[in-house]
C-alpha cells in the first residue's frame, strides 16, 4: 500500500465566504481554473457515475477526485457556499449551514505510480469528523490554495436534499406535435402533506436536469394544478419537455496495448501515447439505435493496473468529425462529463478545410468515455444534440427532479425533494 501524505491541519478564516473584492467575479458553476488539474469529478459515495446529491442527516457522503499534473504535490484547501436556486450565494452564514471547521485541508493525496504523464491524486469525502452540512439547498464547494481563497482552483455544484416532499414522476413521449418524434417530456407530482405551505404558487420552485446537465435545465417551473396539498406538472407547453438527443458516442481507452471499438490506432510520441478514434458518423438523419451507455459520464478505468485512481495514464484522445464545410454561425464542441458538460477552449473542435473536417484533442485520463457533438450558435452557451447527433424520442435518458421552497420568514432556500426517473425505466427517490 502507498503511502498517503497527511498534513497538519491549518485553519484559514476566508471573511464568512464573501471572497472580499473577488466576489462579484466568482463563478458559482462547475469550473476548473488551473490548467493542470484534470479529470474532476463529485458524486455520491458508493458509486462513480451517482448523480451529486446527498440527503440531510441521511448518512450520505459526497466524494470530489481530481488530479494535479506535475512532479510536486501542492497543498490545497477545502470549503462550502451555500446557494439560493439560481446559484446565487445565500443571505445566510457559513455558520448557519456549517458546521464544524469551515475551511479545511486536503490531506489526502498520492502520486501517480508507473505513468507516462506524471500526477498527484486528491480525494476528499464530505460531510467528515471536521465538517458537516445542516441545511439543505444548492452548494458550491469550491477548492483553493493554502491562503488564497478568493482564487479557487476550482468549483463544484451539489446539493442536498430533505425528505420533506414525496414526488412521482415520469418521462414519456410529448404529446405536442412539434415534438412528438423527437422529444421526451416529464411530468411530475409533488405531495408536501407534511410541510405548511401557504402559497405553494409563490414560495415553491421545481428544477428538471437531463442527465445531470445544468447547461440545458428547465429551471424555476411552476405548477399546472395546485390541490389537496399536491402539486401537479403536467402542462401541455414546451416546458417540460427536453430534446431527446441520441444515445452517447463511446471510446474505451482503459489499455494501451490493444485497439478496441472506435479506436484507429494508438501510437507513442513524445514520452506519452497518443489515441486516434475513427471519424465519427452523421447520425442526424438516421433510424434510432440502443445501445447502453452512461449518459454523457465518464469511468476512469486502467487494464494494465490494480489502482484507477494513480495507475490510469494520461492520454491524448484525437477527435474528428468530417463536414463537408464549416457551419457558420456557431461553434462546435466535443461535450460531455468528460470537461464538465462546459465549452471552452479544451473540448472546442476546429474546422480543416483541406481535410473536410472539424478536429479536437483532449488530454483524458485511461477509462470508458461518453460524448457527444454539440455546436454553440454565436452569442450563445447552450445547445442541443441535433446537428450531426439527431433527437430522438426513444433515447434513454436520465431526469433529475429538484423542488425548492423558500418559507417567506427564511432566508435561504430549501429542497424539500428530489427524484430520478429515466425514459426507459421507473424512476427513484
Amino acid at each position: 500500500m502507498r503511502k498517503i501524505f497527511p498534513i497538519l491541519f491549518l485553519l484559514i478564516s476566508i471573511k464568512n465566504m464573501s471572497f472580499a473584492s473577488g466576489q462579484d467575479s466568482f463563478i458559482y458553476t462547475d469550473q476548473v481554473f488551473n490548467e493542470k488539474i484534470k479529470t474532476v469529478q463529485l458524486f455520491k459515495e458508493g458509486w462513480n457515475l451517482s448523480y451529486p446529491v446527498m440527503k440531510l442527516n441521511s448518512g450520505d457522503r459526497i466524494v470530489l477526485h481530481f488530479d494535479l499534473l506535475g512532479n510536486e504535490p501542492e497543498t490545497y484547501y477545502y470549503s462550502f457556499i451555500h446557494c439560493d436556486k439560481d446559484w446565487k450565494k445565500s443571505d445566510i452564514y457559513p455558520a448557519d449551514y456549517l458546521e464544524g471547521f469551515p475551511d479545511n485541508q486536503i490531506e489526502e493525496y498520492e502520486p501517480s505510480f508507473n505513468t507516462k504523464v506524471n500526477y498527484y491524486h486528491y480525494r476528499v469525502t464530505f460531510p467528515n469528523e471536521r465538517i458537516s452540512i445542516r441545511l439543505s439547498g444548492n452548494y458550491i464547494l469550491f477548492v483553493y490554495p493554502v491562503g488564497n481563497p478568493e482564487k479557487p482552483v476550482l468549483t463544484k455544484r451539489f446539493m442536498v436534499t430533505e425528505d420533506a416532499a414525496k414526488i412521482m414522476a415520469s418521462a414519456h413521449r410529448p404529446q405536442l406535435t412539434e415534438y412528438y418524434n423527437t422529444g421526451q417530456q416529464v411530468d411530475f407530482n409533488v405531495n408536501y402533506t407534511v410541510l405548511s405551505i401557504n402559497d405553494p404558487l409563490r414560495d415553491v420552485y421545481s428544477v428538471i436536469l437531463q442527465n445531470g446537465q445544468w447547461t440545458n435545465a428547465k429551471i424555476n417551473l411552476k405548477p399546472d394544478y395546485v390541490g389537496n396539498n399536491e402539486l401537479r406538472y403536467i402542462s401541455l407547453s414546451t416546458k417540460n419537455i427536453f430534446p431527446g438527443g441520441n444515445e452517447f458516442r463511446y471510446f474505451d481507452i482503459k489499455s494501451i496495448r490493444y485497439q478496441s471499438e472506435f479506436i484507429r490506432k494508438i501510437d507513442f510520441v513524445d514520452t506519452s501515447y497518443h489515441v486516434f478514434l475513427f471519424p465519427s458518423e452523421n447520425r442526424e438523419f438516421k433510424p434510432y439505435f440502443y445501445w447502453q451507455d452512461f449518459n454523457g459520464k465518464y469511468y476512469v478505468a486502467v487494464q494494465e493496473g490494480r489502482d484507477m485512481d494513480t495507475e490510469a495514464d494520461y492520454l491524448y484522445v484525437y477527435f474528428t468529425l468530417p463536414s463537408k464545410y464549416k457551419i457558420p454561425g456557431g461553434r462546435m464542441y466535443v461535450s460531455g462529463a468528460l470537461d464538465n458538460w462546459a465549452f471552452n477552449k479544451d473540448n472546442i473542435m476546429t474546422y480543416d478545410p483541406d481535410k473536410a473536417e472539424y478536429q479536437c484533442t483532449m488530454l483524458l485520463k485511461q477509462g470508458w468515455y461518453n460524448y457527444e457533438y454539440i455546436f454553440i450558435k454565436d452569442g450563445g452557451n447552450t445547445g442541443e444534440p441535433s446537428l450531426f447527433e439527431g433527437n430522438h424520442y426513444e433515447t434513454e435518458n436520465d431526469y433529475l427532479i429538484l423542488v425548492y421552497y423558500r418559507n417567506p420568514r427564511d432566508r435561504y432556500d430549501r429542497i424539500i425533494g428530489s427524484f430520478i426517473t429515466n425514459s426507459a425505466k421507473q424512476g427513484t427517490n
